[in-house]
């Protein structure tokens, strides 16, 4: 039986969008993803992804995320 994920961590959250850990990175600054913390990891919930990923993105990625934008 095969048990059903919830949260990924930023490598599997990163394949999973196809897309850069460093990216993932910048999108948990940006506050574009949602995150969960269980001691030191970060963990992304699969229900952000999946709105992550039906989301139209037309944003250019920086090395610094605008952090004044909300």
């Amino acid at each position: 039986m095969e048990v059903e994920k919830f949260l990924f961590n930023r490598r599997e959250a990163a394949l999973s969008l196809g897309i850069s850990v460093r990216s993932i990175d910048y999108f948990i600054g940006a506050r574009k993803l949602e995150t969960r913390r269980i001691g030191a990891k970060v963990l992304i919930p699969r229900e952000s992804l999946r709105l992550f990923a039906r989301a139209n993105h037309t944003e250019a990625i920086s090395s610094t995320p605008d952090f004044t934008a909300a």
